[in-house]
């Protein structure tokens, strides 16, 4: 029977949906976060450079770009809950297939097959949260499941790199399968159903006049653009930092660990003073007051490539910024490019997480190559204009969306 009220109050009852939902997202997050540490023990098993640490993350969110695209609407016609399941045992599966890889070309493409996983998240695991709750709870347990979500970043280096110190690093994916094997069971019991499988549905071949509908409406681009843009500095980091830090910096793996706390840490913060300010605020504002620490992270790196100091001190304090401004943001952002258009919710879900994965992984590589051709250099630059992309373009969004919110008014 599909969920038709929307939940007003949060408790623990409430509650245990995201719970098990971000349960399986932490175990999908920690699939890259502890698998990067592990890089530096899979490229010297298979005898290969240092420049595949970051093709691993490459592959694992071009995977998450593979089936966003179908999982949504596919959620809309026969019901979130098989799809979601169905994504769910399969990512551990895929976990399991770890200890059938024996080269670099065989592991990077099952980081493909893992990464989608990431599909059934936003476009199905999200969308479900945004239809069973209203707004502000809506945006509440949006940032709430983030904190969540953000342990994998927090402990999945320091826990990697710990792990792999003592078993072998194929360890770290049956780690993730156990905790994607809890998730699967609170699911099963707990997840509700907010759309009816029973009621005539469109077509398969209707899916793609869908996107193009989709796509061509400014107003869910542009929101969907600032929601793909802020997270591309923090990405950017956590792909290369095993290099910048290990090798640039001469870290240790412990080291390395202690460094990401910071910066995830501030991410925290930010989400955390989101659902303390949702109901207070007018929804947008955490937005507009994040640009500040946005523009401060952009000057401590730009610090960071004129003051020598071989420390990563300048680095980790102007992305730790940069992630502060995200907490604040990235729910309500959320909210904001999934309300932005008028399409059954799986479809504009699976539309933001295919835009978002296809920035993300540009993001990646063009911190990549820019290291690769300038070192920190190239590296700092490429976050200083990512950051700035983020701010041009969804300044005009978020003052649009919340005049929209005001004014009840229709017009972009």
């Amino acid at each position: 029977m599909p969920f038709t009220t929307k939940i007003t109050t949060l408790n623990r009852h409430t509650l245990l949906f995201p719970l098990a939902l971000v349960l399986f997202e932490f175990a999908v997050y920690i699939g890259n976060d502890m698998a990067q540490p592990a890089m530096i023990f899979v490229v010297k098993e298979f005898d290969v450079g240092t420049s595949w640490v970051p093709l691993s993350m490459t592959a694992y969110l071009v995977g998450g770009m593979l089936l966003s695209w179908f999982t949504g609407p596919l959620s809309d016609r026969i019901g979130r809950r098989p799809v979601l399941m169905g994504g769910v045992l399969y990512f551990l599966v895929t976990c399991l297939a770890t200890y059938l890889v024996h080269s670099i070309e065989s592991f990077i493409a099952l980081r493909i097959l893992q990464g989608i996983g990431l599909c059934f998240i936003s476009s199905v695991g999200y969308a479900t949260v945004q239809e069973t709750f209203d707004e502000i709870n809506a945006v509440k347990v949006t940032a709430l499941m983030a904190n969540v979500a953000l342990i994998a970043p927090m402990a999945g280096p320091l826990a990697g790199a710990a792990l792999v110190g003592i078993a072998p690093w194929r360890s770290c994916f049956l780690f993730i399968a156990a905790i994607t094997l809890i998730s699967l069971i609170g699911l099963w019991h707990k997840m509700p159903e907010t759309v009816s499988p029973h009621t005539d549905k469109p077509p398969y071949s209707q899916i793609i006049h869908d996107y193009i509908s989709l796509f061509g409406q400014r107003r869910f681009v542009h929101a969907a653009l600032a929601t793909s843009l802020i997270s591309m500095p923090l990405l950017g980091w956590i792909a290369m930092s095993p290099v910048l830090l290990v090798q640039d910096f001469g870290c240790s793996l412990l080291g390395y660990g202690l460094w990401q706390l910071p910066i995830f840490g501030s991410l925290v913060v930010g989400n955390v003073l989101v659902i303390f300010i949702a109901d207070r605020w007018p929804l947008g504002r955490s937005i507009l007051i994040g640009y500040w620490p946005m523009v401060a992270g952009v000057l401590c790196v730009l610090a960071g490539l004129l003051i020598p100091v071989h420390s990563p001190i300048f680095i980790v304090a102007g992305i730790s910024l940069l992630a502060f401004a995200e907490g604040l943001s990235m729910a309500v952002l959320y909210r904001f490019a999934l309300m932005s258009a008028a399409h059954a919710k799986g479809i504009v879900a699976a539309g933001l997480s295919i835009l978002a994965m296809a920035c993300y992984a540009l993001g990646i590589e063009i911190t990549r190559l820019a290291h690769v051709a300038w070192g920190m250099t190239g590296f700092s630059v490429a976050v200083v204009v990512m950051a700035s992309c983020y701010i041009l373009v969804s300044r005009s969004s978020v003052q649009a969306e919340m005049r929209i919110r005001k004014t009840g008014s229709t017009e972009y």
